[in-house]
């Protein structure tokens, strides 16, 4: 940290990058420029050190955007955003782990939120995500399941020419952009701050959707199921147990979202009853391998609406039965 001018306390400099395997490249020898101070954070908008690279030859040259206080405090890649350790966005690990993000998004808290992060870090190079995680064997099963182990390096290509796109290049194989047409869909509309804090992150969002699918927990066509099915619970489960557990291990969604628990005790299960389709999509994204309760594997299906009775037509929303296996 500057000592010389007060005005640069709390700016950080250091000496080496915290980056992935994917973004360093495959090459051995790289020749990496530094620049003190060269831009803000792209999360909590201090100064800190730039560096800039090439990873090896065809790529895009390649900067830091976040400092190295941030990096640590989520574990992750100062480049690309993604876990050191999985691969993944932070919004699937956060999600497996039923990790609470506490950092705010504000302008006037998150530099002073960097600062006291920075000052909790044991020896300054220890992630906070490191210190006293504890998650449940379904999580890190789920984790082990999505990981990335092996490098990526189709993720360094240069950028889409947008001369290329306007039809007005004319510098042909020599031009250091890609040639081809953008495709649109969510996965091109990504911010820094969502990827970083892992809201509403498109690709985490398809990694969880296609593992859960992949599970056996593919959404039902009717949008007005909103519940989940849980089997085998626990026999010392009780509904506020279920509930306690339901809302500790579902962070990332507002427990005035629950509308309801109903457990049968007899049968040793429960429907869990959400407000809203999008709710209950993220809940069986997150229970795609099961929940841990009580160092038991509980399963988790969708619930199905009661067919029409002859008598009375049915409300959307009302009560559910377990779908079949």
């Amino acid at each position: 940290m500057p000592k010389a001018d007060i005005n640069k306390a709390g700016w950080e400099q250091s000496e080496f990058p915290i980056l992935c395997e994917t973004c360093l490249g495959p090459n051995p020898f790289i020749r990496m420029s530094k620049q003190e101070f060269g831009r803000s954070c792209g999360t909590c908008a201090r100064p800190f050190t730039v560096f800039r690279w090439n990873p090896g030859s065809g790529a895009r040259y390649k900067t830091t955007v976040i400092c190295q206080t941030c990096a640590k405090v989520k574990n992750v890649c100062q480049t690309c955003l993604l876990d050191l350790e999985y691969g993944l966005p932070t919004q699937v690990r956060d999600t497996a782990l039923a990790i609470q993000n506490e950092a705010p998004t504000s302008d006037i808290n998150r530099e002073y939120y960097a600062q006291n992060m920075e000052n909790k870090m044991e020896d300054g190079n220890q992630s906070l995500m490191q210190v006293g995680t504890r998650a449940t064997s379904a999580g890190k099963e789920m984790l082990k399941q999505l990981a990335r182990t092996n490098p990526y390096y189709k993720r360094n290509r240069p950028h889409i020419c947008s001369f290329f796109v306007k039809g007005e290049c004319n510098r042909g194989d020599e031009c250091p952009f890609r040639h081809e047409k953008p495709v649109e869909n969510a996965l091109s509309h990504q911010n820094i701050q969502d990827r970083y804090h892992g809201n509403n992150d498109p690709v985490a969002r398809k990694i969880l959707a296609n593992h859960s699918e992949a599970q056996g927990l593919k959404p039902p066509e009717d949008e007005n199921i909103t519940s989940l099915f849980l089997s085998s619970l626990p026999a010392s489960a009780t509904e506020l147990s279920i509930r306690t557990h339901v809302i500790n291990s579902l962070p990332q969604i507002p427990s005035s979202q629950l509308r309801s628990v109903v457990h049968v005790a007899k049968s040793r299960c429960a429907f869990i009853n959400f407000k809203d389709r999008d709710s209950a999509e993220r809940a069986a994204e997150a229970w795609a391998n099961g929940i841990d309760m009580d160092s038991e594997r509980v399963h988790v299906k969708w619930g199905r609406s009661k067919g029409p009775s002859k008598s009375a037509t049915p409300v959307a929303g009302q009560s559910a039965i377990p779908a079949p296996a």
